[in-house]
This record gives structure tokens, C-alpha cells and sequence, in this order.
């Protein structure tokens, strides 16, 4: 990404159109956000990559543009993120009783070499304790395998390789998902998630077997970049509001296939920067509000977790956080102009928006738990009352190289971003201060 492409760009972006008003959505320049953030030029946006960086300065631009302030205490509209990462040196390889297997596929793990006694799931004795767990049925979910794990205590999971195991390595960016942590940790994890064919599942359900997986591996610095900026408030004893969205993606792809991320989450990011445009431009809100993009979130909510730790002002002045998410497509089970709010029963937020004119309704899909799944729920357990507003999350481009701009229904996005503006200004201006339900805190 040349100097001059990211000018133009924010050129494009910034200027201004007769059918944009100030207090409304304006198409133009969410499509050219759309296009910029999820276009060729930032290939996916990598998750503590150059490109994520890229974006990050490039949202920073637009809300500097708008005229908002460096958040207190900082000099700049970009938070740094120092962090340290698992990179694969070679393939990962399995001993069987000590011979080679080699269809191995890793779906994710930790560097080193783990395993041991193997137990299949469905067969082993209640209680049992093993180091390998082989899960023979293709159609057991996530909750029933988490759980078998945690009570054998297994280190590796295996499965058979087929069409669910190609959706989990391809939701990954179509790579292994090795672990990263913090510049001042260690990035570490207890073991794998792996993947084999038929004839090799059918030698680890042997009695007595004993499998080994080895993954190699060397670690490398890097660091992730969040987007700050505030726009004060009229009352400096009224709190502050905290508006983000998530501007990384999944990047390039192992066969170097770029992954753009245009609902997942550039639409969120998009709407940050409008509704900032909006409230910049009108009178002074009663509360300040921090607009934050972060990065890092499909990495393990990095960005979020790091301005959990080093907020610019203290968390308990936070009065709510509300997230935009995958904004780019309707929820089939609400209506048609209708949002979902990841938690809604946890907190009295989301009424409250409601009785505001805010389209949103309750998460219908709560075995999905999207409430912990993005960056709110790294405020929401710190005691902020956070939530995510979202469109569709499962959608037929998720997690593919498909998330494409011309994939994001732009009406329904401008809409859904439209509808969220009075409903926010209330909060911003109001003395309403939300609170959680009776057990709607999250303590893990």
C-alpha cells in the first residue's frame, strides 16, 4: 500500500456529497469506506499485521477528520499493542505405537510435542482419564466435545477429517491457529486439534493405542494496532460512552487467497465511522464517547483485551459499550429492518435503546453465544455493561474469501447504521445509566 493509494483513499472517503445530511447516513461514503477497508490494497487485514495497521491509521484519519480529540492521556489516535507469537517451523506429525501416520491435518494448537494414551469418545468408562481423545462421530457438537475433553483431561483432540473439519480449517483463515499472547507473556496453550483420514482413525481406535503429535515451532514479535479518539461531553461528571468495532480480518490464506472481511467486520467498522461522523458534527453530547476500532479480535480479542487493561479512562467512568458487528446482512429469524443484541437479557441496555427507536431485538441464537464471541466481552468482564449489535452471523460468506463488498446488502447496512443514531445520541445525552440484570454479569 503505497502513500499515495491510502491519500486517495482517504480523499475518497472524506468527501463531501450533496445528499448527505448531517445527521444521516451517507451511501457514498460508506461504500468507499466498504470498498478501502475490504478492497484489494489491505488484503484482509491480518489480524497484527502491516495491513491491519494500515487500517487502523486510516480509521484514526477519518475520525481526526471528523475533528475528534486524542483520547485522554494519550498524544496520538493509535494504541500499540506489543505482542508475541507461535509460528509453525515444518508439518505437524503423528507416531501411532510409534510409527508414522501422515495425513495429519492441524487445526490448531500449541508448539511441542503432546499425547499419549488414546481414548475414544463414546467408548471410555466414566472418569476416564486420557491424553488423546478420538471423536469417531463427525456430527458431535462443540458443547459435547468441549466438555468430554474437560472431564478426560485430553491434550489432543482428533477427529475425521470431511467436510466439518475443512469448514474449521478454513474458518481459520486456511491455516493452523497457533497461539499468541501479550509481548510480556508466553504464548502457550495444552495441546491440538487435528484432523485424519479414515484409515488413520481407524488404527487410534485400537485398544491400548498410544498416539504422539509433534508441531514445530519458533516464535516471532509482532504487535496489533488499535484506533482511538473521543469526542467530549458537555458533563464531565456524566461518564463516557464507548462505541467500537473490530477492523482486523483474517488476512492472506496459506494458498494466498485474500480474505476481505467486508461484513466480518469492516461493516462494523463502517458504522463506527459514520455514527462518529454524525455525533462529531452536531452539538456537544452530554456524555464524552470514545470511538475505538480494535484490532486482533479473530486472534483472540488482543486489541479489546489491551484497552481493557490500559484504558484512557478509568473503566468504572464507563457508563456502557456497545459493539458493532457483521452489520451487512439481516438476521433471517427477526425482521426484516430488526438487529440482534448479543445478551440482551443480561442487561436493562438493550430495553432501554428500544423504548429510543433502536430496531434491536434479543440474540435469536443463543447456542451460538456470539455474546462472548466479540470484543464486548472483554469490557462486559471487567464489570462494563457491553454488548455486540449485529446483523446475520452465519451467513454463506463467513470466514471465506467470498466476504467480499459486493456480498454486503448495502441497504439493510445503511438502515441498520440509520436506526442506531437517535437511540445513541439518548444515551449520549441522557442520565440513564445502565446496569446488569441479576446474574447477567459474566465472571469467566
Amino acid at each position: 500500500m503505497t502513500t499515495r493509494a491510502i491519500f486517495l483513499a482517504v480523499l475518497l472517503a472524506t468527501a463531501g456529497t450533496a445528499a448527505g445530511a448531517r445527521d444521516t447516513v451517507d451511501p457514498v461514503r460508506v461504500r468507499a469506506h466498504l470498498d478501502f477497508l475490504a478492497g484489494p490494497d489491505l488484503r484482509g487485514r491480518g489480524s497484527a499485521t502491516h495491513d491491519e495497521a494500515v487500517a487502523a491509521a486510516y480509521v484514526a484519519a477519518q475520525l481526526q477528520g471528523y475533528g475528534l480529540m486524542t483520547a485522554p492521556g494519550m498524544t496520538g489516535y493509535l494504541q500499540r499493542v506489543p505482542l508475541l507469537r507461535q509460528v509453525q517451523a515444518g508439518p505437524a506429525e503423528l507416531l501411532i505405537d510409534g510409527t508414522p501416520a501422515g495425513d495429519a491435518t492441524l487445526l490448531s494448537g500449541s508448539g511441542g510435542v503432546w499425547g499419549g494414551k488414546v481414548g475414544v469418545l463414546g467408548r471410555m468408562p466414566a472418569g476416564s482419564k486420557v491424553d488423546v481423545l478420538v471423536v469417531p462421530d463427525a456430527a458431535t457438537g462443540g458443547a459435547a466435545l468441549r466438555k468430554a475433553r474437560a472431564e478426560s483431561g485430553a491434550s489432543v483432540t482428533v477427529i475425521a477429517a470431511g467436510e466439518g473439519s475443512r469448514r474449521g480449517y478454513e474458518a481459520g483463515g486456511g491455516r493452523p491457529r497457533l497461539p499468541m499472547d501479550f509481548a510480556d507473556g508466553a504464548p502457550t496453550g495444552r495441546g491440538a486439534n487435528v484432523a485424519f483420514g479414515a484409515a488413520t482413525m481407524q488404527r487410534l481406535q485400537r485398544d491400548g493405542a498410544t498416539a504422539i503429535v509433534s508441531i514445530p515451532f519458533t516464535l516471532a514479535r509482532t504487535e496489533t494496532t488499535n484506533a482511538v479518539a473521543y469526542l467530549p461531553g458537555r458533563d464531565p461528571t456524566a461518564g463516557v460512552l464507548l462505541l467500537t468495532a473490530h477492523l482486523d480480518h483474517l488476512g492472506v490464506g496459506a494458498d494466498g487467497a485474500i480474505w476481505p472481511g467486508a461484513n466480518d467486520d469492516a461493516s462494523g467498522t463502517v458504522a463506527l465511522l459514520e455514527i462518529a461522523r454524525v455525533l462529531a458534527a452536531g452539538k456537544a453530547p452530554r456524555r464524552g464517547i470514545l470511538f475505538v476500532a480494535y484490532g486482533s479480535e479473530e486472534a483472540g480479542g488482543f486489541g479489546a483485551r489491551w484497552f481493557g487493561d490500559h484504558p484512557p479512562v478509568p473503566l468504572d467512568r464507563i457508563a456502557a459499550n456497545i459493539e458493532f458487528e457483521m452489520l451487512g446482512a439481516r438476521v433471517p429469524k427477526l425482521a426484516a429492518d430488526r438487529l440482534q443484541m448479543t445478551g440482551y437479557e443480561r442487561s436493562d441496555l438493550g430495553a432501554a435503546l428500544r423504548a429510543h427507536g433502536a430496531l434491536i431485538d434479543a440474540d435469536p441464537y443463543p447456542e451460538q453465544q456470539y455474546f462472548r464471541r466479540s470484543d464486548n466481552y472483554a469490557l462486559a468482564l471487567r464489570g462494563v455493561v457491553a454488548h455486540t449489535v449485529s446483523g446475520y452471523g452465519e451467513v454463506a460468506t463467513y470466514h471465506t474469501p467470498q466476504d467480499t463488498p459486493d456480498r454486503v446488502d448495502a441497504p439493510f447496512m445503511e438502515r441498520a447504521i440509520q436506526s442506531l443514531m437517535k437511540p445513541i445520541r439518548w444515551l449520549a445525552d441522557s442520565r440513564f445509566t445502565p446496569h446488569w440484570t441479576k446474574d447477567g454479569r459474566p465472571t469467566e
